[in-house]
């Protein structure tokens, strides 16, 4: 990679993450257009930079969750959450260890890629459809885990399953947003555990660094992005651009 592949890798990373388009399918489908094989290294280093745009974002939620855990108040709404989150944490884990060999399967794909990104693109459509007026609780985010589990797929969108089957189940949008971030970071850094095994400290250079800050950045804006978007009842717009996509790469590549 040079300097300036590295910029829009991060860009990508940080941008694709978390709106509701599938990073890993965007990372794909530009590693072939570009003739690249991304090093395990740069792309666990893009997703640390991805979380960090998640942590930043998420800091004050984030404070009041820990301070409910130590303080043991399992009435505190922010213990709730806590709970949900493991809740949701175990069917992702599972189905990324169970299916594994298959996911990473996809990975070499391109169809199935492509038909990925219409399943997002579906998702994305129907959620517009479903009021929203419920709290979150242990069965909403169980369903929400799994959709994360399954968002493993390249082309399936992380943020756009969840937060899609988090509003067919009726949850408020508000309550979505946060829960399907906050249920990101485990997922995130078990994942960059996992891939932590298959490079050493030596791989890192100064395009890992570089492709970091740049998907932090990136990433963050993403995040307030989805948030105005969201909120503003326009979600399903990104669902127009997951359908040209998955129609343009089952077409062209």
């Amino acid at each position: 990679m040079d300097f300036i592949q590295t910029i829009i890798l991060g860009l990508i990373q940080g941008f694709t993450e978390w709106l509701p388009i599938s990073s890993s399918g965007h990372l794909v489908v530009t590693q072939k257009l570009m003739n690249l094989t991304i090093p395990v290294a740069f792309d666990v280093m893009l997703h640390v930079g991805t979380l960090m745009a998640v942590i930043v974002f998420f800091w004050k939620d984030l404070m009041k969750i820990l301070k409910s855990i130590f303080t043991f108040n399992a009435k505190d709404e922010n213990f709730k959450l806590a709970i949900y989150v493991i809740i949701g944490t175990i069917p992702t884990a599972l189905i990324g260890v169970v299916f594994l060999k298959f996911f990473e399967s996809l990975f070499f794909n391109i169809k199935a890629i492509g038909i990925c990104f219409l399943i997002t693109g579906f998702l994305v459509l129907i959620s517009k459809f479903k009021n929203n007026n419920k709290k979150l609780n242990w069965l909403s985010s169980f369903i929400i885990g799994v959709a994360q589990g399954v968002s493993i797929a390249p082309g399936i969108s992380r943020s756009g399953s969840t937060i899609s089957v988090g509003l067919l189940s009726g949850v408020k949008k508000s309550e979505v947003f946060l829960y399907s971030f906050l249920l990101s970071i485990p997922a995130i850094i078990g994942a960059s555990i996992l891939e932590n095994n298959k490079f050493i400290l030596n791989d890192l250079g100064i395009y890992s660094v570089v492709g970091m800050i740049v998907s932090a950045i990136s990433g963050y804006v993403a995040i307030k992005i989805l948030h105005k978007v969201l909120l503003s009842e326009k979600f399903y717009i990104f669902s127009i651009y997951c359908f040209l996509l998955g129609i343009l790469v089952l077409l062209v590549l």
